[in-house]
């Protein structure tokens, strides 16, 4: 159950629109931070119940866009793209080098909860194949070398605290 003050933050925010469903997005994204990364049921039913319609809906929502989560995730979602351009380019060997480097394969999380790997059907950076997306930084023209300096610098980030 999420804390009154945040359904209060969420009741209120809603009511600035015409239709409290247009802020169903929103409160989704903010139950999702409260909740580590992802909407447990009992998100969902919160969520219907602050914007005021029926649950199936709220499902929907959840499970239509890319970044709602119903089953837990890492820390640092890692998304890669795999439109045709990044196949071409060599996105498959990104995702090798993810299973060698961090142990999980697509869909699957690090045992220490670090990252989670998922596929994209495109980034909308086909001109800078191939391309992945980690958390909200979007790095192109990856290879396995650039792969490993963006891990090493995020593994350092990490130590310090910093995210």
């Amino acid at each position: 159950m999420i804390p009154q003050t945040l359904k209060t933050e969420l009741t209120e925010y809603v009511k600035h629109y015409p239709s409290e469903r247009v802020g169903l997005i929103t409160v989704m994204h903010k139950l999702q931070k409260h909740y580590g990364g992802w909407l447990p049921d009992e998100a969902i039913a919160e969520a219907a119940e602050i914007v005021g319609i029926p649950e199936p809906e709220v499902e929907g929502v959840a499970t239509f866009y890319n970044w709602f989560f119903r089953e837990p995730v890492g820390r640092r979602i890692i998304v890669v793209c795999d439109s045709i351009s990044c196949h071409l380019c060599g996105c498959d060997r990104l995702v090798e080098h993810f299973k060698k480097r961090l142990g999980i394969g697509m869909g699957e999380t690090t045992a220490d909860g670090e990252y989670t790997l998922l596929p994209v059907v495109c980034l909308g950076n086909c001109d800078q194949a191939p391309s992945i997306m980690i958390d909200e930084e979007t790095y192109n023209r990856v290879t396995p070398e650039k792969l490993d300096e963006i891990l090493e610098q995020l593994s350092a980030e990490s130590a310090k605290g910093e995210s």
